[in-house]
């Protein structure tokens, strides 16, 4: 029984540690890097340079995004199997794991790839619609994993 009772709590460590971390990444680190010639008097770094600040911070967080999807499939599958079967955390799994794997297989190389293809090619639409479309990703993300948390936390309150 103490073993369920680690693995629960880790589960839910895990979810909120990500919602945390896509929170801060979106509301903190993003306006601050964007925005450094407001906080600095000598340092100024152009749109360009913040975006490949910006581009290496989200290739360095896909990598704990990988390891959240995966443990999302495993400990939901798990439930999935005893039987404990729920539609709202079903729902929410899956939209945490698509939302992962598009943000860190789909969005961030994309737009890592058009920033190594310089200046010219983060000033097009097609760039331009790529990063609106990890931007929306991102906040589905967190959307879907205070619902994946909160609705897990009710279910082990149940049990």
């Amino acid at each position: 029984m103490n073993k369920r009772i680690y693995t629960d709590f880790s589960y839910l460590i895990i979810l909120a540690s990500t919602f945390g971390a896509v929170l801060a990444l979106g509301a903190i680190v993003a306006p601050v890097v964007f925005n450094t010639d407001k906080l600095t008097l000598d340092l100024l770094i152009d749109h360009y340079n913040s975006g490949i600040i910006m581009g290496e911070i989200f290739r360095r967080f896909s990598y704990w995004i990988y390891f959240v999807a995966v443990v999302v499939i495993v400990y939901e599958a798990l439930w999935y199997k005893m039987g404990q079967r729920d539609a709202i955390a079903f729902g929410a799994s899956f939209v945490v794991v698509f939302t992962s794997l598009m943000f860190s297989a789909v969005y961030s190389p994309k737009i890592l790839a058009m920033q190594d293809l310089g200046r010219e090619a983060t000033n097009s639409d097609t760039f331009e619609h790529i990063h609106i479309a990890s931007e929306i990703d991102f906040k589905l993300l967190a959307v879907s994993l205070i619902v994946l948390f909160v609705r897990r936390l009710m279910l082990l309150r149940l049990k």
